[in-house]
């Protein structure tokens, strides 16, 4: 069985009665779990009510660096942080390449982010790009070596999951590696210990081939598992079964599903 480790299934454009259709489909392709990820604390609630009658749906909670008009004060996310149905902290972390004007802004959010993660001994969910630098040294300036995480939707270099990774963090891949122009990318993957990869689609973006120009969905992660088996010369089953084992190891909150 496979698991989505990060997907927005509040973001999909389907209306309500439709989501049971998407996470079906999920589940009949192999996926036995969903981590379903915040992008702004002010639209958590309305995640939740969308995704908490599904038992194989875990929620998160956080600021994406690209929504800091919906930044919220320490002390609101960590009240958010501390409920039990929160598993991880996130998606926060550092985008320069979309908005480099609200750096400043990204840095102060991304440390709030790190000592939650720390005060309540909950996972970060790291997005990071064209930020390598700043990304590694504020985890290690603010002790996250002390907790856990994941960057995700990973498109940098060796050098900086290899940085990650020697702070007990695992990479998460996306559709990306699929796609034609990803040649930097797949031979990163390639270079990854297994032990440390998990997968997911970042639905609804980054459908993966074959799916490209449709909307992406958690059941497409099977594809993303398969082209990264066949670049590590695996079986689809032993990268499901470890990829998984890595999931639950680092999302310790979350109730193995049996579905």
């Amino acid at each position: 069985m496979l698991v989505d480790s990060h997907c927005h299934l509040d973001r999909l454009d389907k209306d309500p009665s439709q989501l049971h259709e998407v996470i079906q489909a999920a589940t009949d392709a192999g996926v036995e779990h969903l981590l379903c990820v915040c992008v702004a604390v002010n639209d958590y609630e309305t995640m939740l009510d969308k995704v908490k009658a599904y038992d194989n749906v875990s929620v998160s909670c956080g600021v994406h660096p690209l929504h800091q008009e919906d930044a919220c004060s320490y002390d609101e996310l960590i009240r958010y942080a501390c409920r039990d149905e929160v598993v991880a902290i996130g998606e926060t972390g550092l985008d320069y390449h979309y908005s480099p004007e609200s750096k400043a802004v990204q840095i102060q959010s991304f440390i709030d982010h790190i000592k939650v993660a720390n005060e309540t001994n909950k996972p970060l969910i790291i997005h990071t790009r064209d930020a390598r630098e700043d990304t590694i040294e504020l985890l290690k300036q603010h002790k996250a070596d002390h907790t856990k995480g994941v960057l995700h939707c990973f498109t940098e270099s060796l050098e900086m999951a290899e940085a990650a990774m020697e702070m007990d963090f695992y990479i998460s891949i996306s559709g990306i590696v699929t796609f034609n122009g990803a040649k930097e990318l797949k031979q990163v993957v390639k270079a990854l210990p297994i032990e440390r990869l998990l997968v997911e689609t970042d639905s609804p973006w980054l459908a993966p081939v074959p799916h490209r120009g449709k909307q992406n969905q958690p059941a497409y992660v099977k594809e993303v598992a398969q082209y990264i088996a066949d670049l590590k010369d695996i079986p689809l089953e032993e990268l499901a079964r470890i990829t998984t084992d890595n999931f639950y190891r680092l999302f310790d909150r979350i109730e193995r599903s049996h579905v």
